[in-house]
């Protein structure tokens, strides 16, 4: 039988060694089944960096398979445990892979001690369970996040109870949402740029058919969703922050936001007429939290548009009461 030449056979040992550091383990999690209450299941993980752990979910919630990263800490094995956790929530038109891809999160020294949790919540899936017509069902993005992720990295990744939440734009939205509907599981929540009044008319400007309109360029039915914001403004309410204020009584909330002119990380002579919505919805909620008198931070930082490198910034500025939460 012929040998294989020894550059072969090196390439093949560097292979397996990269796989088994790098490579996807099969079904069962490391082995252990990972299971939510009502059977969302880990279907696969894959190790994809020295910190970054790939999550493939079968979610019962959505009726699909969704993915998850997670920036483990220091110290970490898998199993149960009670490491703090940072949720990063991504916006519309994004995807779970947004943070590591566009920041320096996976860098920043403040976070080698926190599990960063970064779930999928779908182009346009708003961090809802949608009213789908009043028939609700599939997708229930804010069951997948809140019940089956929650239970699963508590129960196979080492989350603990003291979780804090930051998102930008659809994602602030989400962050601000889930902690007035569910009381206790932020201790702190950050929104950069959020869109987080979506019932907000400006007159003569842009209202609520600004996210009917977007939904749709994403191929999305954007009645299914939230429904009509007239014929079911309840429905709408219900996942506005600002009108959910009263819920997020005591709480600490950093907010941000451009003013949509340029910056300086934009081109000369840029206009962003959404961001510049997005600065109108983000202080009527912050004015609407002072005079409830709850710890609010607000950081209007004048020119700027909806990009990125502002919300890195924007990051590294709210993390101090985001880590201080999870310390308290």
């Amino acid at each position: 039988m012929r040998r294989a030449p020894v550059s072969t056979v090196l390439v093949a040992v560097l292979c397996a060694l990269l796989a088994g550091v790098f490579g996807a383990d099969p079904g069962h999690a490391r082995g252990r089944l990972v299971r939510a209450d009502d059977g969302a299941r880990v279907v696969t993980e894959q190790r994809v960096g020295p910190r970054r752990i790939d999550l493939a979910i079968a979610s019962p919630a959505l009726g699909a398979t969704v993915h998850v990263r997670l920036l483990t800490p220091d110290g970490w094995s898998p199993g149960r445990g009670d490491w703090p956790s940072l949720w990063l929530l991504h916006g519309c038109c994004g995807g779970y892979t947004d943070w590591t891809t566009y920041t320096d999160v996976d860098q920043l020294p403040s976070l080698r001690r926190v599990l960063v949790v970064m779930p999928e919540a779908g182009a346009a899936g708003w961090y809802s369970d949608w009213w789908n017509y009043g028939k609700g069902g599939a997708p229930r993005w804010e069951t997948f996040h809140t019940t089956e992720v929650r239970q699963i990295v508590e129960r196979g990744y080492g989350a603990g109870g003291r979780r804090v939440a930051a998102g930008l734009s659809m994602g602030g939205l989400g962050a601000l949402s889930y902690a007035a509907h569910h009381p206790g599981l932020f201790r702190a929540v950050a929104s950069y740029s959020g869109t987080v009044h979506p019932l907000l008319q400006v007159p003569g400007g842009l209202g609520p058919d600004w996210f009917l309109d977007l939904d749709r360029r994403q191929g999305v039915d954007p009645y299914a969703i939230w429904g009509d914001p007239v014929r079911q403004r309840a429905v709408w309410a219900k996942h506005d922050p600002t009108l959910q204020a009263g819920a997020l009584r005591g709480l600490p909330v950093f907010l941000s936001c451009g003013n949509g002119r340029a910056g300086p990380y934009d081109p000369a002579g840029e206009r962003d007429p959404g961001e510049a919505y997005f600065e109108q919805q983000d202080r009527a909620l912050a004015d609407r939290l002072a005079a409830l008198g709850s710890p609010v931070r607000a950081d209007f930082y004048g020119p700027g548009t909806h990009a990125w490198p502002y919300w890195q910034r924007e990051l590294h500025r709210s993390l101090p009461m985001l880590l201080s939460a999870l310390a308290g």
